[in-house]
């Protein structure tokens, strides 16, 4: 299979971002493993070594702390939550230094939370931190500042699975591998014999959403809707992922070889450009615009842009140049974009011709209400 399209775009990827899970990192009881650290560590630097940039999402800050103050159950308070993931940060980044050191590489902590990539400058100014960090061939560890995350830390799923979606999309990544404690998604409960690992999936579409059997754990947060919500973000952008077993033997190296293991997710259609990833993935809406049948045929199959008789319904409070969702009528998010008008404005001409706009504002300043250039469809 060494010719097959998920060996040609794993082989070809010059920037991998790799998630790592609480589960591959620690123990039974919670503590990190430093022989599995050093396994992965290893792996890492042959990758970097051999001319790839390697960008590691990883977890493990509140098991670490835990096993240092000898707690045998996660907290459920904010507070002594943060302070464990504290503790443990400090744990976790001097293990991942320790290991690389070993093979010519320094660790470099990058902590972040939402609002570090949902504001535009922000989001610029951490991309352009990652770049330079690789290109001094240190080998970023980024991590949820949990410290001062709040609704982070007490969601069910989400976590550093969508944070390192927003990560590959931040870097235009061609390939996101998450190191999970199962080795892919099957067609059935995981520790059924009779369940089939899936190899290849071309769409996620329901009947893979189906297969979805999460489990809960005192030590990770997350489980397969998280990572498949989050490469759904990433494959929606037209990069690929794979979903594999962490804890098995040289998975990293052998993933990057073509080799087929775990879940590959491909891609969708052509690689978006950065900004639209931005206003797609990590900038959350400000309001929401519902459109009919028309405009969401428009928006989704033509390619074109939003104009005010498209759209029913404003709901929110925004202003011009903020991030907008678009919702078709049946409810689902079709697509975000910059508006070109505030509520108020659209709020007096949705559903009017471009052409009435000056009769009922004064002025026409544009014609749509968001511009092609600054829409990123998301179906």
């Amino acid at each position: 299979m060494t010719n097959s399209p998920r060996s040609t775009i794993v082989k070809s990827a010059s920037t991998i971002v790799v998630k790592v899970g609480t589960r591959v990192l620690t123990d039974a009881q919670g503590r990190l493993d430093r022989n599995r650290i050093s396994a992965l560590a290893r792996q890492v630097a042959s990758t970097v070594q051999s001319g790839r940039q390697v960008v590691l999402v990883s977890s493990g800050a509140v098991g670490a702390g835990m096993a240092r103050l000898r707690l045998d159950r996660r907290p459920t308070d904010l507070a002594q939550l943060q302070a464990v993931a504290a503790v443990g940060q400090t744990q976790l980044i001097e293990t991942y230094e320790q290991v690389f050191r070993q093979w010519g590489l320094h660790a470099a902590q990058v902590l972040l939370t939402a609002g570090d990539l949902e504001d535009r400058t922000r989001y610029l100014n951490v991309h352009n931190t990652l770049r330079s960090l690789l290109e001094y061939r240190a080998v970023p560890i980024i991590n949820e500042n949990d410290t001062v995350a709040v609704d982070e830390l007490q969601a069910t799923f989400g976590d550093n699975d969508r944070l390192a979606a927003l990560v590959t999309n931040l870097l235009r990544a061609p390939l996101l591998v998450m190191l999970s404690h199962v080795p892919g998604l099957f067609d059935g409960p995981p520790e059924d014999p009779s369940s089939r690992l899936i190899p290849y999936i071309e769409r996620l579409d329901e009947s893979i959403w189906r297969l979805v059997k999460d489990q809960t754990s005192d030590l990770s947060k997350g489980g397969m809707a998280s990572k498949l919500a989050a490469a759904q973000m990433v494959t929606r952008a037209g990069e690929s992922v794979v979903i594999a077993g962490g804890g098995e033997p040289n998975v990293l190296r052998r993933i990057l070889e073509g080799e087929e293991v775990g879940t590959f997710l491909a891609g969708q259609g052509t690689s978006i450009p950065s900004r639209k990833r931005w206003i797609g993935f990590s900038a959350p809406p400000a309001g929401h615009l519902v459109v009919d049948p028309g405009a969401t045929r428009a928006l989704i199959q033509e390619g074109r842009s939003l104009l005010a008789i498209g759209v029913t319904a404003v709901e929110g409070d925004f202003q011009k140049g903020d991030v907008v969702a678009v919702v078709g009528p049946d409810g689902n998010e079709v697509a975000r974009g910059l508006t070109n008008y505030g509520s108020a404005d659209l709020q007096r001409i949705r559903g009017l011709h471009s052409d009435r706009i000056a009769q009922v504002l004064g002025h026409r300043p544009y014609e749509e209400v968001i511009h092609r250039d600054n829409l990123t469809v998301l179906v």
